[in-house]
C-alpha cells in the first residue's frame, strides 16, 4: 500500500472555511485563517506562501480541534488564547470577556480628559487590558485594577505581569475596597447587558463569555448605577469617571449621573462606529450645590 497523501495547507483552509460557514460563523474565512496560522505558528499572510505545502499530521490534528471549537461558536480568541488590545497581546479564556475594539475608546477618552492623572483605578478589570494600556500610557501614574471574580484576577495577573507589572491588583466589589478621595481617574467597562437581551446575543457571547461580566439586571444599568453613585466618594476633587455603556443607554446613564448632583462636565463619547459608547463625568459636588 502507498503512503497516505497528506492534506495541503490550502485545501485544509478551504475545508475549514466551508465548515465554519455551515455552522453560521460570521467571518468564516478570516477565522479559519487565524486558526490555521495559529496551528502552523505562522501569520495569515504566511499561509499564502505555504498553500501548496503538505500539512503535517500533528498540525492537521490541532487545526481540526481548533475548527471544531469554532464551529461550536466558541470565540476564536478563546481558541487561540489571545486577543490584541491597544496593540498589545492579551491572554484570554472563558474566565474573562474578550476585549473589544470599542473599549479602546475608554482608554482614548481617559487619556484625553485626564492626561495628568497620578492615581488611576480600573474597576472590573477582567483581562487587565484597560489597566495595562493606561499604565503604559501614563508612566508617572500609580494604577490599580480591581475585580470581584478571582478567576478573572488570575488572568489579569498574568497579563499585567507581562505588560504592566507595576499595576496593583485588588479583589473586591466595585469601589468597596478603596479609601475616600484617592483617585484622579476611575475607569470601567462594567457589565451592561440587560437580562431580557441575553437571548438576542450571538452564541459566541451568550454561550461562552462569563455572564457575571456581561449582565447587570433587567435593563443592564444596575452595575453602572452603583458605580456612578459610589465613584464620587473615591474620586479626588475634580477627578474623572470614564465608563463604557451599551448602545442606547447614554440618556439613561446621563440621568443617573445628574441625579447624584455630585458631578459636572458630563460628556458622551461615540465609538468609531458612531455609537454613544463612553460617558465622562468630572467630580464636582460643589458645582451642584444650590446657593
Amino acid at each position: 500500500m502507498g503512503a497516505a497523501v497528506q492534506l495541503r495547507v490550502g485545501d485544509a483552509l478551504d475545508a475549514a472555511v466551508a465548515r465554519l460557514a455551515a455552522a453560521g460563523v460570521p467571518e468564516p474565512r478570516a477565522d479559519a485563517e487565524v486558526l490555521l496560522a495559529h496551528a502552523l505558528d505562522t501569520t495569515r499572510a504566511g499561509l499564502v506562501a505555504r498553500a501548496r505545502d503538505a500539512l503535517p499530521p500533528a498540525v492537521e490534528a490541532a487545526f481540526e480541534a481548533h475548527v471544531a471549537r469554532r464551529a461550536a461558536r466558541e470565540p476564536v480568541q478563546y481558541v487561540v488564547g489571545e486577543r490584541e488590545f491597544w496593540s498589545l497581546p492579551f491572554a484570554v479564556d472563558r474566565r474573562v470577556l474578550v476585549p473589544r475594539p470599542e473599549t479602546e475608546v475608554v482608554v482614548e477618552t481617559a487619556l484625553r480628559v485626564a492626561p495628568d492623572a497620578r492615581r488611576v483605578l480600573d474597576v472590573g478589570t477582567g483581562s487587565g487590558a484597560i489597566a495595562a494600556a493606561l499604565a503604559r500610557e501614563l508612566p508617572a501614574a500609580r494604577v490599580w485594577a480591581s475585580d470581584v471574580d478571582p478567576d478573572a484576577l488570575a488572568v489579569a495577573r498574568a497579563n499585567l505581569a507581562r505588560h504592566a507589572p507595576g499595576v496593583a491588583l485588588v479583589r473586591g466589589d466595585l469601589l468597596a475596597p478603596f479609601r475616600d478621595g484617592v483617585f484622579d481617574l476611575v475607569v470601567s467597562n462594567p457589565p451592561y447587558v440587560g437580562e431580557d437581551e441575553v437571548a438576542t446575543l450571538l452564541p459566541e457571547v451568550r454561550d461562552h463569555e462569563p455572564r457575571v461580566a456581561l449582565v447587570a439586571g433587567r435593563d443592564g444599568l444596575a452595575t453602572i448605577a452603583t458605580l456612578v453613585a459610589a465613584a464620587p466618594r473615591v474620586l479626588a476633587p475634580g477627578g474623572r469617571l470614564v465608563v463604557e455603556m451599551g448602545a442606547g443607554q447614554a440618556a439613561a446613564v446621563r440621568r443617573l449621573v445628574e441625579a447624584t448632583r455630585q458631578y459636572e462636565q458630563v460628556e458622551v463619547v461615540r465609538d468609531h462606529a458612531g455609537i454613544d459608547r463612553v460617558l465622562v463625568a468630572r467630580e464636582g459636588r460643589t458645582g451642584w450645590r444650590r446657593s
